[in-house]
């Protein structure tokens, strides 16, 4: 039980009840006051992960950005704090837009990306002050070149391009592959620039590019990298363009189970900066802003997803299923791709392994498992499952499913908990209704 300590935020303990501590808070102690099913973020190892980007990448190159992708977790907690950490914020959507702007994050701060902005969404950005939008694709660059002359303003743009890489990861996550929703393809990237250039409203700062999620090699990013600066040295031959920014994306792997551990964030800030600057040297171009947008490998560790035992079941010489009172509506990510977690029993930290288990959710699908097959002190009704790596995707993924509620998140830190989102109740089930 000990052992998996590390897959949890640094810093977390096995107090003298044997219990599991976060954050200088009892995780059981959490349970019992908050309720579960329940979310919980440790605030140093957000703090924390949020300086090692800055500083690794930074100390390499120093004309660059820490942007936080947010579709990774979004909560204005999480804003405040992110921007109190100097991170700019990569947005998805007309939504997410809207919480960074209730919190006041600063506008000139965000890059908005998606594949398919509605008018309104990319009208909403112009009104606001947007800082960039990542263009991704022909009907987005035409539908911005009008409403830039109807509104009479410039917006500054990253193009998105596919660079047709496979980054060795799950095809659910992998976004840089030339079959893909998202982005130009490179062989239609002088098009795409040229029609930016040439359109009085928009400012084509540079380019982008995000090739996926875990991915635990560097290769990707650095075929990907010459294979768009190759590019912009053919449009500035051709065209006269400038490389102003450079937006490589994120992507970069976090460790889920003890039999996969993941590179260290210096591992990628060496390899991304390096080829960044050897290729540019190559090109004679002038160093351009480099921006990177990491989302899971911030907030993946800090997230810890408590639950209580129920029904113990066992089928003789098959399986023994230990049933959570959470599952696939608060944490999808095991039955969408395969997704592994480890977990332990925060009350009983100091026993070890009785049995192999499946960790089942309450849902009414076969699928809602999620953990199969793990090592596990005698379980009973009423302990406490904590499963490490649940920061990211796992809340912004959740659904009301069974008409069930979203469980409440507490931030942790310093031996004290605040609650930065309360559980849903029956009326926000139905708040949306109409009889």
């Amino acid at each position: 039980m000990i052992s998996r300590l590390p897959l949890f935020p640094p810093a977390s303990d096995v107090n003298d009840r044997g219990h599991l501590v976060i954050g200088g808070c009892d995780v059981v102690d959490l349970a019992a006051e908050f309720g579960t099913p329940l979310y919980l973020f440790d605030e140093a190892s957000l703090r924390d992960k949020c300086r090692e980007f800055k500083d690794e990448f930074g100390s390499r190159y120093v004309d660059m950005t820490v942007v936080y992708s947010c579709k990774a977790f979004i909560n204005k907690a999480l804003l405040l704090l992110t921007n109190e950490e100097g991170l700019g914020l990569d947005v998805v959507s007309g939504g997410e837009l809207a919480i960074a702007r209730s919190v006041d994050f600063p506008m000139d701060k965000i890059y908005f990306a998606g594949n398919n902005k509605s008018g309104e969404e990319l009208r909403q950005s112009l009104e606001w002050g947007l800082g960039r939008l990542v263009v991704d694709n022909f009907h987005e660059l035409k539908m911005l070149g009008e409403l830039t002359k109807e509104m009479g303003c410039t917006q500054d743009i990253l193009l998105r391009l596919t660079p047709g890489v496979d980054p060795h990861t799950h095809r659910y996550i992998a976004t840089g592959v030339v079959d893909s929703k998202f982005g130009i393809p490179l062989s239609q990237g002088e098009k795409a620039m040229v029609a930016a250039m040439s359109m009085p409203g928009v400012n084509l700062l540079g380019l982008h590019f995000h090739i996926g999620s875990q991915i635990a090699e560097v290769e990707p990013y650095q075929e990907s990298i010459r294979r768009l600066l190759g590019l912009a040295a053919e449009m500035k031959q051709k065209h006269g363009f400038e490389l102003r920014e450079f937006d490589v994306g994120g992507g970069f792997a976090v460790q889920y189970t003890l039999d996969a551990p993941a590179p260290p964030v210096s591992f990628y800030a060496e390899a991304v900066t390096s080829c960044v600057i050897t290729e540019c040297r190559e090109h004679r171009f002038e160093l351009p802003h480099l921006v990177i947008e990491p989302g899971r490998s911030v907030v993946a560790r800090a997230g810890v997803a408590v639950y209580t035992a129920g029904v113990i079941k066992d089928i003789p010489n098959v399986r023994r299923y230990v049933s959570v009172d959470g599952g696939m509506a608060d944490n999808i990510r095991p039955a969408l791709y395969q997704a592994r977690h480890e977990a332990v029993v925060a009350n009983k930290m100091t026993e070890p392994e009785a049995d192999t288990v499946t960790i089942a959710g309450k849902f009414c699908e076969p699928g809602d498992v999620l953990i199969r097959d793990i090592g596990l002190p005698a379980v009973v009704a009423n302990d406490i499952i904590a499963v490490a790596g649940c920061g990211a995707y796992c809340l912004t993924e959740a659904t009301n499913y069974n008409a069930s509620f979203k469980p409440p998140i507490i931030m942790v830190g310093e031996g004290k908990a605040r609650l930065i989102r309360r559980r849903e109740a029956l009326e926000d089930l139905t708040r949306c209704d109409v009889v």
